[in-house]
C-alpha cells in the first residue's frame, strides 16, 4: 500500500488527488457543483452534491491511477470550513441544505449577541469574533427555523458537523462521528484553550451537545472508509487553510502563508502562544499533533478568486480566469480604479456583514481592462490589510517577512508581482501549488508510516519563483492610502 488519496472538498468543486510514496501526484479528478443563492447574502449547497462529487472523484482518480483501494495506505481529507451540515442519524439524509461559510443570514443573531456583551466571552474561549462566517449561528438558524429539527436534536436523532465530519460519516457508513481540532476551532463552539466543546456557548446558542462530533488530532485514526469499493483507513484531516499551512511547511513561529482560492486566507504561525488580537484578527488552531495545538493568527477575506469569477459570470468581460491577467496588462496606467469586492460583506479586519461592493475612480475611458486590473489589485490590497493587522498584533512577526502563497490565483505572475509590490516584501510561490491537498496527504502518509516526519517534510519544500517588490515606497503608500479611502466609503457604519 504505497498510495495516498487526498480528498479536497471545496466551495465550488470537489477534487481527489492520488499521491505516490514520494508525495508526487499520480492522478486527479475534479467536479464542480451548483451554488444556490435563495436570497441576497444567502449561500447554500445541496448536501447530496458534496458527497456524490467526492465519491465520484475518488473513484475516478483511483481509476486514472490504475489502483485499487487495497493499494491505498490512507485517506486525507481537507474541506471548506465553517459550512454547516445537519443530518438524520439513521438515514443520513440532510435536514436542510448545507449553509455555506459565505452565508450572511445570521447577521442579526450575531448583532443581538454582541448587544448582550457576549462577544468578549466568545473571543476569549474560541479566538473568533461574533460573525455569520462561523458555524455556530448557522447551526442555531437550522435548529430554530427548520420544522422539527430542534426536537430531533434534543432527542439525539440528528447530528451536526462541518463538511469533513459529514464526509467521514458517509465514507464509513455511519460508523464514526468525528472531526479534527482545526475544523472544530472554526465552529465558534469549541474552546481552543481547553481543547473541548464549550458547554456555556452551546447553552447560550441552544445547541444540544449530543449533536457534536468527537474531536481528534489532525493525524489520527478517523475510522475506515468502506464506501469506495474497499477498506481504506482515514488518517489525516484538516480544514482547507490549515491544510495549506501544513502543505507550505509553515511549522516555525513567524512563518506566514496566504492561500488564494474563492477567498483569501492568511495564517501566521504563533507557536504555543494564542495571541489575543487587538485588530480583529482571529486566533485559531494551525494544527494539532499528539494532543498539543499549535496556534495561529488568521485573517479571512471573503472574495479573492471569486472576484475573477464575477468578471467572467457577472460581467462577461472574460471567458476564462486566465484571460484576466493579459487583460489587466492592457489597462491604462493613468487610471487608478479601486474595486472593493464586498459582495458578501467584508471580512478581516473590518467584519462588516452588511457592507457591499463598490468601485471608485471610474472615468469615461474605464473599460474591461481597468476592471480586470482593479479586480486583481483588490486581492493584494486586502492581503496587506491582513498582514498589517497581524504585525500590529504580534510584533515577533517582522514586517517585510517572506509570504508563502498558494491557491489558483497564485499561478498568476501579474497578481503575485503586484502583491509583492504593495506589501513591500518577498512573495514565494512553491513548486507544488496543490498545497492544500498535499498537506492532508502528508498527514495521512506520515500517520501511515510512508512519508517523512515533520522536519523531513519541511525539508522537501521548494520554491518555484520568488517575487521581489519593484514599486517605490511613495507609490506604494499612495496606492494603499487610496484603497483605505475606498474601503472606508463602503463600510456600513460610515
Amino acid at each position: 500500500m504505497t498510495y495516498i488519496l487526498a480528498i479536497d472538498q471545496g466551495t465550488t468543486s470537489s477534487r481527489t488527488i492520488v499521491f505516490d510514496d514520494k508525495m508526487g501526484v499520480v492522478a486527479s479528478a475534479q467536479e464542480e457543483f451548483t451554488q444556490h443563492y435563495p436570497h441576497s447574502g444567502w449561500v447554500e449547497h445541496e448536501v447530496a452534491d458534496l458527497w456524490s462529487t467526492v465519491a465520484r472523484t475518488a473513484e475516478a482518480a483511483m481509476a486514472k491511477a490504475g489502483i485499487a483501494p487495497s493499494d491505498v495506505a490512507g485517506i486525507g481529507i481537507t474541506n471548506q470550513r465553517e459550512t454547516v451540515v445537519v443530518w438524520d442519524k439513521t438515514t443520513g439524509e440532510a435536514v436542510h441544505k448545507a449553509i455555506v461559510w459565505q452565508d450572511r443570514r445570521t447577521a442579526s443573531i450575531c448583532d443581538g449577541l454582541k448587544a448582550e456583551g457576549f462577544e468578549a466571552e466568545v473571543t476569549e474561549k474560541t479566538g473568533l469574533l461574533l460573525d455569520p462566517y462561523f458555524s455556530s449561528t448557522k447551526l442555531k438558524w437550522i435548529l430554530d427555523e427548520v420544522d422539527g429539527v430542534r426536537a430531533k436534536a434534543e432527542s439525539g436523532e440528528v447530528l451536526f458537523g462541518t463538511v469533513d465530519c459529514y464526509l467521514m460519516w458517509k465514507l464509513t457508513g455511519g460508523a464514526v462521528h468525528v472531526t479534527d481540532a482545526t475544523n472544530a476551532a472554526r465552529t465558534m463552539l469549541y474552546n481552543i484553550r481547553e481543547g473541548q466543546w464549550d458547554a456555556e456557548i452551546c447553552a447560550k446558542l441552544g445547541v444540544p451537545m449530543a449533536m457534536l462530533p468527537e474531536v481528534r488530532d489532525c493525524a489520527s485514526d478517523f475510522g475506515t472508509a468502506t464506501a469506495l469499493g474497499g477498506e481504506i483507513p482515514i488518517l489525516g484531516v484538516a480544514g482547507d487553510q490549515q491544510a495549506a499551512t501544513i502543505g507550505q511547511a509553515c511549522f516555525e513561529p513567524g512563518m506566514l502563508k496566504s492561500t488564494y482560492g474563492t477567498g483569501c486566507f492568511a495564517l501566521l504561525n504563533t507557536g504555543d502562544t494564542l495571541v489575543r488580537s487587538q485588530n480583529r484578527m482571529l486566533g485559531t488552531i494551525a494544527y494539532q499533533f499528539d494532543g498539543k495545538p499549535t496556534y495561529a493568527l488568521e485573517g479571512s477575506i471573503f472574495i479573492a478568486g471569486a472576484v475573477v469569477q464575477w468578471l467572467r459570470d457577472g460581467l462577461g468581460i472574460i471567458a476564462k480566469a486566465a484571460d484576466t491577467h493579459p487583460l489587466a496588462e492592457k489597462a491604462d496606467p493613468e487610471q487608478e480604479l479601486y474595486l472593493v469586492p464586498a459582495f458578501t460583506g467584508l471580512g478581516a479586519p473590518h467584519w462588516d456583514a452588511t457592507a457591499r461592493g463598490a468601485i471608485f475612480g471610474l472615468t469615461r475611458n474605464s473599460g474591461p481592462a481597468e476592471f480586470a486590473k482593479a479586480a486583481l489589485e483588490s486581492v493584494g490590497f486586502q492581503t496587506r490589510d491582513l498582514l498589517e493587522a497581524m504585525h500590529a498584533d504580534w510584533p515577533d512577526a517582522a514586517e517585510g517577512s517572506t509570504l508563502r502563497v498558494d491557491g489558483g490565483m497564485s499561478a498568476s505572475d501579474w497578481a503575485m508581482q503586484f502583491l509583492s509590490d504593495i506589501l513591500g516584501a518577498p512573495v514565494d510561490r512553491p513548486e507544488v501549488l496543490e498545497t492544500t491537498a498535499l498537506g492532508v496527504a502528508w498527514l495521512a502518509g506520515m500517520k501511515a508510516g510512508i512519508y517523512p516526519d515533520q522536519a523531513g517534510f519541511a525539508a522537501t519544500w521548494a520554491c518555484d519563483r520568488r517575487f521581489e517588490a519593484k514599486m517605490d515606497s511613495a507609490t506604494r503608500d499612495r496606492r494603499y492610502a487610496g484603497w483605505q479611502d475606498a474601503v472606508g466609503r463602503t463600510l456600513s457604519n460610515r
